[in-house]
């Protein structure tokens, strides 16, 4: 073990998963840390984006995994994809548990019918380190696995939270989760990494899957799309304001997407409840991207009412997103828009048997039962499995507004 390896959330899930089956995928943003976890699980690693091992594996990618020490690290798969037929055929061969682990930086064709890895390669998501991570402080058991058997009492006790204020928060955003600028440069040093970092998703990553594109209008959308991360808003109105038309912003959002830096969250449906929207909420995966992007800092973000609520959103939705692939109660995220947004709730975790979890984010130190209007609303239209509701907030105390409904500090996402 790397004497200064920062344990990860997904640590103990790829250990588990390489005891069991042959093929693991670990698939994120570019420089969340998926390399430096897969390593340290790894006795053979092929870097894929060193040109002679790239080579090799286009060649004759049969030979290079021939004979090699197990478990092989196959590093950033999309710069040589016809290695991706080499693991298929060695797991076809001889199906072992831990023989490989491969990481890759965009969606590419992982959903495609003819992908290689399908029934062959299990996915584990990887996205920026959450506090936790950073701190050195995992949670025993993830929020969300605490919320679906607990309830509300999940947060804990009554006044249990953190001592954050709101310029904490606008600063945890502005910091972001990428591992190499949050644990190894210092604070000044952390924009210019994260700017670097855009330039370079514009130009050379975007190339590098194919994709031509004008990086100055990629820019300009990048920028719309930031702007509007944890929004409703309809895709062609994020292309108006980076000045492309309708079809040109659809294939940029694909190709952020493509590139895992923006997301998108889905609407809830449920026969019960009629009138729901079924647009998608859009996130950019990290606030530090977001904010960079709009040369916004922490000073910035504190004097724009709307920015700042949609990057706290953003930064809750981050944290929640992190913990996803270690719930073992698989809870899947959405969001909830009714009746032309006479309802919006902001983000929802379904469970099992169509039981939920409802929150709602707030830029707010004191919540008080009006900020869980939407989480009454739905709790009595949707009954017992309605298993609670929390408005998020800024302020230090756990506390009740209403039956299964709380009030929770953001600082419960990972403490």
């Amino acid at each position: 073990m790397q004497l200064d390896y920062q344990p990860r959330l997904i640590d103990d899930l790829l250990n588990r998963r390489l005891r069991h089956h042959g093929g693991i995928l670990l698939i994120g943003p570019r420089a969340t840390g998926k390399t430096t976890t897969a390593a340290r699980f790894s006795k053979t690693v092929v870097r894929l984006d060193e040109p002679r091992q790239a080579a090799v594996a286009e060649a004759d990618p049969d030979a290079l995994l021939r004979g090699a020490a197990e478990p092989v690290l196959i590093d950033e798969w999309q710069l040589a994809p016809q290695v991706l037929g080499a693991v298929k055929r060695a797991l076809d061969t001889d199906p072992r548990p831990g023989r490989f682990i491969v990481t890759g930086s965009v969606r590419g064709d992982l959903d495609a019918e003819t992908w290689p890895g399908t029934g062959r390669l299990l996915r584990i998501p990887v996205y920026g380190m959450t506090v936790a991570e950073i701190r050195g402080k995992l949670p025993a058991v993830p929020l969300l696995d605490r919320l679906a058997t607990r309830g509300v009492e999940g947060f804990g006790s009554p006044g249990h939270g953190g001592a954050l204020d709101l310029r904490d928060y606008a600063e945890l955003a502005v910091t972001g989760g990428f591992p190499l600028p949050v644990l190894r440069l210092p604070a000044t040093e952390h924009r210019p990494w994260i700017q670097s970092y855009i330039d370079q998703l514009l130009t050379r990553d975007a190339a590098d899957i194919g994709e031509q594109r004008d990086p100055h209008l990629l820019r300009r959308y990048l920028e719309a799309y930031c702007l509007n991360t944890a929004g409703v808003t309809d895709q062609t109105a994020i292309a108006e304001a980076a000045g492309v038309n309708r079809k040109a912003g659809g294939a940029y959002e694909a190709l952020l997407r493509n590139l895992l830096v923006a997301d998108t969250v889905p609407a809830w449906w449920n026969n019960r409840l009629k009138r729901l929207a079924r647009a998608p909420k859009r996130y950019i995966v990290d606030p530090s991207l977001a904010l960079a992007a709009l040369r916004v800092d922490a000073d910035g973000l504190l004097t724009d009412a709307d920015l700042l609520g949609r990057i706290i959103d953003t930064f809750a939705m981050s944290h929640l997103r992190s913990q996803l692939p270690s719930c073992e109660s698989a809870p899947r995220l959405f969001h909830l828009r009714h009746d032309a947004g006479r309802h919006e709730v902001d983000l929802i975790a379904e469970y099992g048997g169509g039981r939920i979890f409802a929150f709602e984010i707030k830029a707010n130190s004191a919540p008080t039962r009006r900020d869980a209007k939407h989480l009454i609303w739905l709790r009595e239209e949707y009954g017992e499995r309605f298993i609670g509701g929390a408005v998020l907030h800024t302020g230090p105390r756990v506390f009740s507004l209403d039956e299964r409904i709380a009030a929770a500090p953001i600082t419960t996402l990972w403490s």
